[in-house]
């Protein structure tokens, strides 16, 4: 389990280090068991520019389930909202280490699909 971990935290910083070369926006992503968060992050790193959760009362009212395809999707077309309205169009998808399938994939899509390019 921890090599695992690790392997994940090892893709996590290659993929930030190459999106800190281009000095771009990025669309950060946490999964956990029952959630999964989205953040959209200034180009330094140090300011949270918009933000999205399966925790959120607007989400969890949609949702009863926050850790499936459907509560990503949902999360990711109010990551995308949030980020159109604060003037974001491009960003760099930062998807933590975790592999390009169900969750991750279903929120991607759908900010792909409501405004946001990367």
């Amino acid at each position: 389990m921890l090599i695992k971990k690790e392997a994940r935290q090892r893709r996590a910083r290659k993929t930030r280090a190459r999106i800190a070369e281009k000095k771009s926006i990025r669309l950060a992503i946490n999964r956990t068991n029952f959630h999964i968060y989205a953040q959209v992050i200034s180009a330094c790193g140090s300011k949270v520019l918009a933000s999205a959760s399966s925790v959120e009362a607007d989400v969890r009212k949609a949702i009863a389930n926050g850790g499936n395809k459907a509560a990503a999707a949902v999360v990711g077309k109010r990551i995308a909202e949030k980020a159109k309205s604060a003037g974001i169009t491009k960003v760099a998808f930062d998807r933590s280490g975790n592999r390009y399938h169900g969750r991750v994939k279903a929120l991607a899509e759908a900010a792909r699909e409501h405004g946001l390019q990367f």
